[in-house]
């Protein structure tokens, strides 16, 4: 996965977050996290990709998925299932 760039947008209370990171881990895709809670200059950029203020964001190369949406993130990530 070292040629996907991925960004994952979270809270720390989201636990649909943690079952994002659990599933890039078990898929072995390298992400870096923004806590939107925290952060503001990285809650600006989620809304400004995503158009909503919910988490998880996942940016995928420019592929941006709302939520825990285990096909559209394989899809982004070209997984085999």
């Amino acid at each position: 996965m070292a040629d996907k760039m991925v960004k994952v947008y979270t809270t720390p209370s989201c636990p649909y977050c943690v079952m994002v990171k659990e599933y890039l881990k078990k898929n072995n895709a390298d992400y870096q996290e923004f806590n939107v809670a925290s952060d503001d200059s990285s809650h600006k950029k989620m809304v400004a990709i995503s158009h909503q203020e919910g988490v998880p964001v996942i940016d995928i190369d420019g592929v941006v998925i709302v939520g825990f949406n285990r096909g559209e993130i394989d899809r982004a990530l070209n997984l085999k299932k």
